[in-house]
């Protein structure tokens, strides 16, 4: 099964986003920026997440896919 670069580069992309919210909250000097940070963080969390759910979803169709095709 082919697996997708641009949803590894999208991850990390994120996830490196995720670090500099991390950064932003731990120097924050206002309340508006450290929610802001911790948000950033909180959207990366989720959405590397999501995107680990997603590939592994399509192994297992594909692997529901091909028992169908050997057993049917």
């Amino acid at each position: 099964m082919e697996s997708g670069m641009g949803d590894f580069l999208v991850g990390a992309w994120i996830a490196i986003l995720g670090f500099v919210g991390l950064f932003l909250a731990a120097g924050a000097a206002d309340g508006e920026m450290s929610v802001f940070g911790w948000g950033l963080v909180i959207f990366a969390v989720l959405f590397d997440f999501n995107l680990i759910k997603r590939h592994f979803d399509k192994v297992d169709a594909a692997r529901a896919k091909a028992k169908v095709d050997t057993h049917g």
